[in-house]
């Protein structure tokens, strides 16, 4: 009977350890785990319109997510989830993130611009912008698309496409006309929304698609990723 009891007491101890090792070990995470990419040094200018470069680091761990000013729509619902993920982080953690914006229309988003576009989101997301040969070899480095939209209409005819146009009632239909249709090209424009995770040594590790954001895999994926990847 001994011999009985002390396998019970093993068979025992082995499920508390089992027991115990999933309740404290930390959840697989989502999105796409990559192999370490260290980023280029690749020049470009922060919101605050200093220098510095796409593998720029300070420990902290940053997510990144490319867009730009003019975008209609998953730009701002991308950037609005990001403030709420963030908010939700304790203060601590908070100190060992960033959210960091670059812009995939340079030639519009100044680093004023891209200030205060941010701002409206959280004051403490970062920026980048710079020449746009720069910015489309930082979106390759973290398979990002940049399609710039089709021209609307041929250079000869911009001067057309400025003045007032009737409108069938006898009236002209002035700017508005045109600032419409502005719109509509710039929302043409194809870009990634994904958010990218850099370690804090400045290299790509992590992936996550607007629907791991959308569904709160990266708000539950956080606080393991900064213990994991920020110094």
């Amino acid at each position: 009977m001994k011999w009985l009891t002390a396998v019970l007491l093993s068979v025992a101890a082995v499920l508390a350890g089992l027991l115990l090792y999933r309740t404290f070990s930390p959840a697989p995470l989502g999105g796409e785990a990559l192999d370490a990419h260290p980023l280029p040094a690749l020049p470009l200018v922060n919101e605050q319109g200093q220098r510095t470069s796409l593998n720029a680091a300070d420990g902290r761990l940053r997510l990144v997510f490319y867009g730009y000013v003019r975008c209609p729509d998953v730009c701002p619902a991308t950037l609005t989830g990001l403030n709420t993920i963030y908010a939700g982080l304790s203060p601590d953690m908070q100190r060992r993130v960033q959210v960091q914006f670059i812009t995939v229309d340079p030639e519009h988003d100044t680093p004023a611009v891209v200030r205060a576009y941010l701002a409206k989101f959280n004051p403490t997301f970062g920026g980048l912008t710079g020449p746009a040969m720069t910015i489309n070899a930082a979106a390759r480095q973290m398979f990002v698309a940049n399609v710039q939209p089709l021209e609307e209409v041929s250079s000869a005819g911009h001067g057309d496409h400025d003045r007032s146009h009737p409108t069938g009632d006898g009236h002209e239909s002035g700017p508005n006309h045109r600032d419409q249709a502005t719109s509509a090209q710039e929302a043409a424009r194809l870009h990634g929304d994904q958010v990218s995770v850099v370690d804090g040594q400045g290299r790509f590790v992590h992936l996550y698609g607007n629907e791991d954001v959308i569904g709160g895999v990266l708000a539950r994926d956080l606080p393991q990723l900064v213990r994991r990847y920020a110094n």
